[in-house]
């Protein structure tokens, strides 16, 4: 059960973001940045949490999710290091998802030939 409730809210999550791109006049960038920020802002106000206590990986996967983990990462650092925690708590949470976009991305740029717009 607990995998059909992270299908779900993912797949939700997913589905949203395609509807903003396909019905309005948003950029995927900003689709992008908006999600991040709601995962901080939801996580600021107690909300998503209690998601990612329910819907496990389906929460804590999509960019909504990045937020969640920049926010808590945040606060712990906050409560062990003082107002400096909010300076690095972010970028320590997240540190590994960042090295494996950056490693992916320089990866995909050996095998593949960008095609210029």
């Amino acid at each position: 059960m607990d995998y059909l409730w992270a299908f779900i809210v993912g797949g939700l999550l997913c589905v949203i973001a395609e509807l903003l791109i396909c019905y309005t006049k948003l950029t995927a960038a900003r689709i992008l940045v908006a999600y991040v920020v709601a995962g901080v802002v939801l996580t600021a106000i107690g909300l998503y949490g209690p998601l990612v206590e329910w819907a496990g990986c389906g929460a804590t996967t999509p960019l909504t999710g990045f937020g969640y983990a920049l926010a808590e990462g945040v606060k712990k650092a906050v409560a062990e290091r003082g107002i400096f925690g909010a300076l690095t708590g972010g970028l320590t949470a997240t540190s590994g998802g960042i090295a494996a976009a950056l490693a992916f991305a320089f990866a995909a740029a050996l095998v593949f030939k960008g095609k210029p717009k």
